[in-house]
């Protein structure tokens, strides 16, 4: 069966996964971590993506961005992969591809979504056991939103202003959803669906986006019909 093309849409939020090849490292010290937020900060600036949270691990990375445009994330993607691959094979002499084949990405809807996928970025380390908790781990935005720097790649959602009046509220409020957690069957369909590149929503959310796209939005959708158990969540 062709493989479909991948689903973006303007203005919707988008959760975005890259692998390295063969799940090999992708970044080897601090130079490697920095040099890959300054090609995000600078792509996400030009091709006009919001990107709403992010966390860089030792073999793959996660972003919570909205496009505004069709083609943004795509070239964003794009620039950004190609210029880090040429960086890091020169100065770790080597050669050859260092992705696992091309990024992988889903629609959210954002009311029901958003603010659990930022949670699911953040916790990623600690599911990794690399730290004990989010705010360890240095390679990600939960240090923005808990006050303790100013990261320039970071466009905070409105779901985020929205929850609270002054930055201490929003703060509190967020490190409690942090400290929470998130449930393993939410954190399974936010990987399945990222892994698979159907929508993320409701049903009234997936028929909206539907009209939207020529390209089938979820397994259910264009008219076939639904199986009756899930494929199951795939591990990040």
């Amino acid at each position: 069966m062709a493989r479909l093309p991948r689903l973006t849409l303007p203005g919707y939020p988008h959760h975005i996964i890259q692998r390295g090849n063969n799940r090999q490292r992708i970044f080897l010290d601090r130079e490697d971590f920095e040099r890959m937020l300054a090609l995000l900060e600078e792509q996400a600036r030009q091709c006009a993506v919001a990107v709403h949270a992010y966390v860089l691990m030792d073999n793959h990375f996660h972003l919570l961005a909205t496009p505004q445009t069709a083609e943004g994330l795509p070239r964003m993607m794009q620039a950004v992969g190609r210029s880090y691959v040429r960086y890091f094979n020169a100065r770790h002499g080597r050669t050859g591809t260092l992705w696992e084949g091309r990024y992988r990405s889903t629609v959210i809807e954002s009311e029901r979504y958003l603010l659990a996928c930022m949670v699911y970025i953040d916790l990623n380390p600690v599911r990794a056991g690399l730290v004990a908790q989010a705010v360890e781990w240095p390679w990600s935005s939960h240090a923005h939103f808990m006050g303790l720097r100013q990261d320039r790649l970071i466009t905070p959602h409105a779901l985020f202003w929205a929850l609270g009046n002054t930055p201490f509220a929003r703060e509190a409020a967020y490190a409690e959803l942090v400290q929470a957690g998130i449930h393993a069957p939410q954190q399974g369909r936010i990987t399945d669906a990222t892994l698979k590149g159907w929508a993320l929503g409701e049903a009234g959310f997936l028929g909206e986006l539907q009209k939207k796209s020529p390209r089938r939005v979820s397994k259910g959708q264009a008219g076939r019909p639904a199986k009756a158990k899930g494929d199951g969540a795939e591990k990040p």
